[in-house]
């Protein structure tokens, strides 16, 4: 999969993801809420927002009195997160599958990365890199889309297997294709568990009463079956 593909689709969206990941549903009262959850007490520690989009996550973290550094491969989205936080932290361009070699070993407290592997067909180089820019006993928080949520939803037919996956999505204005990697719960546990890392809680999200009033269909569906899944990983 051409990483131009997911670098021009997030460029492309950086406006109107900026406008509406505020309230977006999705993102504000299920990603969100349960993986920030994941945090303990951020008041002074330095944190690692790895493929920040647009900012967001930054913005509470900064206003938690953390110390956040972010990088996205989109330009795009780099220039709201700058804007957005108002020059408070650090925000550069950056590929998520590539080596943070402009970041010393044992810089950060917390490593975040939401919603962003399943850009990346192998996560081991990443997941090593996170492990190498946490201090002793630093924290690696993830949020990844469900792997049974996207084996039902691309209609997979080998679960074992990871593999190119695309789909439309419409919420942020006009329809576009964004691509991406599924694969099965094993490969998004053992890059950690071979990397460093032991895992101290998983969670299976269920939305806040506020997604509700927004979009009672998913609200329903994502009480009975989970979209997405967090994780805090502890660095060994």
């Amino acid at each position: 999969m051409s990483k131009e593909k997911i670098k021009k689709a997030y460029d492309e969206l950086a406006e109107s993801y900026n406008r509406l990941i505020d309230h977006k549903p999705h993102n504000a009262y299920y990603d969100r809420p349960n993986t920030l959850n994941l945090f303990e007490d951020v008041e002074n520690k330095s944190i690692l927002d790895a493929a920040c989009g647009s900012g967001k996550y930054a913005e509470i973290l900064l206003s938690r009195n953390a110390q956040v550094t972010g990088f996205d491969l989109s330009s795009e989205m780099i220039k709201f997160a700058k804007e957005r936080n108002a020059n408070q932290g650090i925000f550069f361009v950056h590929d998520l599958s590539e080596p943070l070699t402009m970041i010393k070993d044992k810089s950060f407290d917390f490593v975040l990365c939401a919603l962003a592997l399943h850009y990346l067909e192998d996560w081991n180089l990443t997941i090593r890199e996170f492990h190498r820019v946490l201090k002793t006993n630093g924290q690696l928080i993830i949020s990844v889309e469900h792997p049974f949520f996207e084996y039902n939803y691309y209609k997979s037919t080998e679960y074992f297997k990871t593999e190119p996956v695309k789909c439309i999505w419409k919420s942020f204005g006009k329809p576009i294709e964004i691509n991406s990697y599924r694969r099965p719960l094993n490969d998004c546990i053992e890059p950690l568990t071979e990397n460093g890392f032991y895992i101290d809680k998983l969670v299976e999200p269920k939305p806040l009463k506020e997604f509700e009033k927004l979009d009672q269909k998913h609200y329903k569906e994502l009480n009975k079956f989970p979209a997405f899944m967090c994780i805090r990983a502890v660095k060994k």
